[in-house]
């Protein structure tokens, strides 16, 4: 079966197409598409900010799955979630009171946890957005913290931990910390 495609640059050509089934359903999926790096799961509670990271992590350079970019008026929107957690690296929970409480929500983080359950491959990474302790089995798992950044309006430090939180590898500084001077007493 061929299928045509978008993509940024233009129309491509897929010559063949890869299904897999997806909640008892058989999803279409192109070989030709890569993964992208990130499907950014929010309420709608939280939809500002959710969409100040996912647009931040897409001008940065990451390929982005955000629903109210992504699914357009016409779209099943439970084959598009299903589609898109099968396609994305890494899943992004916008971290809330909110988000913890959503009927609609866990399905999303629960199966991308599932494929990784002790946290090596990072594929679920929680974005803590408002003051609260997450509960449950959030509890466990390291969250970037935007909430002080957000408290202070600081759009660049918040900016700052959200990319710093993302990237791979350690996060050891790039310049030598400042050499500590206790005083004694």
């Amino acid at each position: 079966m061929t299928m045509p495609n978008l993509v940024e640059d233009g129309n491509v050509e897929v010559t063949e197409t890869e299904s897999t089934n997806l909640c008892g359903t058989t999803v279409l999926i192109s070989p030709v598409l890569p993964k992208k790096d990130f499907f950014v799961s929010y309420t709608g509670v939280d939809e500002d900010v959710a969409e100040w990271i996912a647009y931040c992590l897409e001008d940065a350079g990451y390929k982005v799955t955000f629903q109210k970019w992504d699914f357009r008026p016409g779209n099943n929107f439970v084959l598009l979630i299903a589609k898109s957690l099968y396609e994305t690296e890494h899943l992004i929970a916008v971290l809330s009171p909110s988000y913890q409480e959503a009927l609609f929500t866990a399905p999303e983080w629960a199966t991308i946890f599932f494929d990784d359950p002790q946290g090596l491959s990072r594929k679920l990474i929680p974005i803590r957005v408002k003051e609260f302790r997450p509960g449950g089995l959030f509890k466990a798992i390291v969250y970037i913290d935007l909430v002080p950044h957000l408290e202070n309006r600081d759009k660049e430090a918040a900016r700052t931990a959200l990319l710093d939180g993302v990237r791979e590898g350690r996060a050891k500084p790039k310049c030598e910390p400042v050499f500590p001077l206790y005083c004694e007493e």
